[in-house]
């Protein structure tokens, strides 16, 4: 058995690119061969096949058209896998042997820029955590991380360092304000435990890269080699940051996958977790920001409510704000200020909009022009948007407000690459930048010298064809071409009689004969060899277009970016003009005062009601603990939600879905909320209660927002009353943060009586006919029961059940006993004497047979149906 030299060269490849998919280059296919053929046939649903059976190899192969690889690509790619491309490096026709081959690029989840391969209102960020050990413990405790954050697409360039506190929860914590597809950590500190957690998270996919690449010396010269600088001060940063040694391997990884010098990532920005509002991953999930919680879609999110953004640029940032609330007065002020003065002046805003909607993704399409993947389209969609920035610009030219002026000033006109691309490239130019047909007529004497030669040469094909017949006396006489034979002479059979001596075969069909003329061979030399001459060139107009663009790309991307930021204000002006929000009073006190606050989704998707706005007043002294009574279903969870998405987005200065709002600055919010369970980490709904629970207390300060919706009730109610108990006396007197804590343990309004800063609240309900009436509105003092066989009754239980409840509950209540002695919760609708009757003590000494045979089976090693006829058989027996 021998392998094909193709095979060998394969395999060579393959073996430096062991965690991708080797998309191999052969001819108009790329073939994945071996294990990668396997495995992508079935993630892709295309035929596996093999070749070299006839030297007895077999070895298993699929294959895909190179002009359709990104939509197989991005299918790989949003399972978690990686595609290392493998291209030919030499023309076939001239290659000496087999064709020299070699990866060009490695697309995995973090690295994408394809369009097809990316959500246009979602950043695609891939991240850097470089862990720091403490020096003095025996064991390797993580003292401090250094984080960065990329989105290669936008240029996009986040870094950063914190402490280590609690395990990892500020590392997944801040990870969560920027969802990253991919992560990069150095080898030799994969194994441990804590960074073990975030290689287990299925939407991350991690990498463990070369340690050196993170040291400080190696980090340091890859990114002012980058940026072309002397030292990182420019960046806020030093030397020793751990920042630097995060961003520095992040850069040496992209360019080391993408062949590419990066050059859109013109910054990057230092930033400190402090100047945020920080959400935990919990948080985020349980108050709906990016998506819901039952199919996990944006509909029906916060982000889905807010978003009216005209352009990919303003939806990704109004995304980012959402997971990164401000925490100062001042910052968030400006914003709050910027989005008035579009919320009062509709025409303004109407006229910004007009022409947000004809602008195209100025940042990603930038990333594709330095990353060599743009087409002539894109530049016509760079173009296109760049005519519409002279009247956004003149739009706000008199807007006073701080972040406007700073917006103006920033929005470059851009008129120089207009230029170009307008006297450049035609209107409506193809997909392919190989096959010519973008540069228009004029642009290039050269261009324009060799199109005439092509068309000329075409017309004399056609006065060719025109003579021939006349010649021939053959109507029928066809000029025809093809790749492969080029231009020829067709005559059917029936005329052959007529072809004159001069013609030359080249070839015989079924029903005709090919032939070429000295004359026909000459002319198509000229053109095909034009043809040729013109896509090469056009290729290199283009190209030197492109690299001028590149020049500016600073310009393009600060343009960009202000773009997006007028784009989120009128999206948040507009909202709060069409659903009647109000500006904020934002402000350092320890107090949030809400009138007639409203849930920003629910409002927008109830029917057949009205919503019931509710007031809210939390701080740190009298109201820092509001417990929370009332029946299920009344609305103690949305009024709760409610508090807390008025309170965030107000610190991402957007108005708020209230009459009126005075919010004091909060440092985290905390939500403790639902039933999840992860039984597949081994950890039980209650377990995961406890641990979220646990977070808060350790975490949380006197600055910080607590939501908590039901604690304890996964265990006994004793140990859950006591839990609860326990818990809210910790925060009040321990923390001194702002909560809400729904219960329906009514034991916990005693609170109230013991704890200065314990107030009772309740959701008011109306009691008709047995029948309750939610009155949504929230209301001082406890709730004197849950009202939750009503409840039952509404999720449509059976009327047996609920009359059992009740009977049941009423027993619970007054503590009787029957007349056995038994508790009435055990009383069934039988007589005392039948019960007597059919009660069979199975700890007695004097023990019936069937119940010795009861006891001595071993339903452990039964299958379920033998459990399950034995118990039949015993059950016939006893009656």
């Amino acid at each position: 058995m021998s392998t094909t030299p193709l095979l060998v060269q394969y395999k060579e490849i393959k073996e430096r690119h062991k965690d991708s998919i080797l998309f191999f280059r052969m001819g108009d296919f790329y073939e994945m061969f071996y294990e990668d053929a396997i495995t992508a046939s079935k993630v892709l649903e295309i035929t596996l096949t093999a070749r070299n059976r006839e030297k007895g190899e077999d070895v298993p192969m699929c294959g895909i058209p190179y002009h359709a690889a990104n939509t197989y690509i991005a299918k790989l790619i949003k399972k978690g896998f990686k595609v290392a491309i493998c291209e030919q490096l030499e023309d076939p026709k001239s290659a000496k042997g087999i064709v020299k081959r070699d990866v060009v690029r490695i697309i995995t989840p973090g690295t994408a820029i394809d369009p097809l391969l990316l959500d246009s209102k979602e950043n695609n960020f891939i991240a850097a955590v470089y862990p720091v050990f403490k020096k003095a413990s025996e064991v390797k405790d993580i003292e401090k991380y250094g984080l960065a954050i990329l989105d290669i697409s936008t240029g996009d360039f986040f870094a950063s360092e914190f402490a280590y506190e609690d395990k990892t929860k500020n590392l997944i914590d801040e990870l969560s304000r920027f969802m990253p597809k991919e992560a990069l950590i150095p080898k030799d500190s994969e194994k441990h435990p804590e960074l073990l957690k975030l290689t287990e998270n299925n939407h991350i996919l991690v990498n463990h890269y070369d340690a050196w690449q993170f040291s400080t010396d190696s980090a340091y010269k890859t990114l002012t080699g980058h940026f072309k600088t002397q030292s990182l001060e420019g960046f806020g940063c030093k030397k020793e940051d751990l920042a630097v040694n995060a961003a520095g391997a992040i850069i040496s990884y992209i360019k080391e996958t993408q062949s590419a010098d990066l050059s859109n990532i013109t910054s990057m920005k230092k930033y400190n977790p402090s100047d945020y509002m920080l959400m935990d991953s919990a948080t985020i999930r349980n108050l709906e920001l990016i998506e819901n919680i039952r199919n996990r879609e944006r509909k029906g999110s916060l982000l889905s409510i807010i978003d009216r953004t005209e352009t990919p640029m303003g939806a990704r940032l109004l995304k980012q704000r959402l997971l990164q609330p401000l925490s100062s007065v001042k910052d968030i002020q400006k914003r709050l200020d910027a989005a008035g003065v579009f919320k009062e002046d509709i025409t303004i805003r109407n006229k910004i909009e007009s022409c947000l909607k004809d602008i195209s993704d100025i940042e990603r399409i930038t990333g594709r022009i330095t990353l060599g993947t743009a087409n002539a389209r894109d530049l016509i969609g760079l173009k296109n948007s760049i005519h519409k920035l002279p009247r956004i610009k003149d739009s706000i030219s008199d807007i006073q407000t701080e972040m406007i002026k700073e917006i103006h000033s920033d929005i470059d006109t851009l008129s120089d690459i207009h230029q170009i691309i307008e006297k450049a490239i035609i209107d409506n130019p193809p997909n392919t930048i190989t096959e010519g047909g973008i540069i228009k007529d004029g642009f290039s004497k050269s261009l324009d010298e060799l199109r005439a030669i092509s068309r000329e040469g075409k017309g004399f094909i056609l006065n060719i064809e025109k003579k021939e017949k006349e010649r021939t006396k053959i109507d029928s006489l066809k000029v025809r071409y093809n790749q492969v034979f080029g231009y020829y002479i067709e005559v059917t059979k029936a005329n052959l009689h007529l072809v004159p001596e001069d013609y030359i075969r080249k070839q015989t069909l079924t029903n005709a004969e090919r032939f070429i003329t000295p004359e026909l061979k000459e002319y198509e030399e000229k053109v095909l060899g034009a043809e040729e001459k013109i896509c090469r060139l056009e290729l290199e107009l283009f190209n030197e277009i492109i690299n001028s663009i590149i020049k500016e790309t600073k310009r393009i991307q600060k343009t960009a970016r202000a773009l997006a930021k007028i784009d989120v204000f009128c999206s948040m002006a507009k909202i709060a003009a069409e659903y009647n929000y109000t500006k904020p009073e934002i402000n350092d006190s320890n107090s949030i005062k809400i009138v007639d606050g409203r849930h920003p989704v629910i409002e927008r998707g109830i029917t057949g009601e009205r919503f019931v706005p509710n007031d809210s007043l939390i701080d740190n002294n009298e109201n820092r603990l509001i417990i929370i009574t009332g029946p299920n279903m009344a609305g103690k969870s949305t009024y709760m939600r409610q508090a807390a998405l008025i309170v965030l987005m107000a610190q991402i200065g957007s108005f708020v879905p209230a009459k009126e709002a005075a919010i004091g600055i909060v440092d985290r919010i905390f939500t403790r909320i639902g039933a999840s369970d992860f039984l597949t980490e081994g950890q039980s709904t209650f377990m995961v209660e406890m641990n979220e629970t646990a977070n808060i207390l350790n975490n949380a300060t006197a600055k910080s927002l607590i939501i908590l919706d039901e604690i304890g009730r996964g265990t006994s109610t004793f140990d859950g009353i006591s839990i609860a108990w326990a818990v809210a006396e910790y925060i009040h007197n321990n923390l001194s943060a702002k909560t809400l804590f729904a219960t329906h343990y009514h034991e916990l309004t005693e609170l109230a009586i013991t704890l200065n800063g314990v107030k009772n609240y309740n959701i008011a309900v109306k009691e008709w006919n047995d029948e309750i009436i939610f009155l949504r509105k929230i209301i001082e003092g406890s709730a004197d029961r849950s009202y939750g066989i009503q409840v039952a009754r509404l999720a449509g239980l059976p009327k047996k059940t609920i009359e059992r409840a009740k009977e049941i509950l009423s027993n619970l209540e007054s503590g009787e006993l029957n007349e056995v002695g038994e508790p009435k919760i055990a009383q069934s609708d039988i007589t005392p004497a039948e019960r007597h009757t059919r009660q069979i003590d199975i700890f007695t000494t004097q023990a019936s047979p069937v119940i010795k045979e009861l006891l001595g089976i071993d339903v452990l090693n039964m299958t379920p149906l033998e459990a399950l006829n034995k118990l039949h058989e015993l059950k016939k027996k006893l009656q």
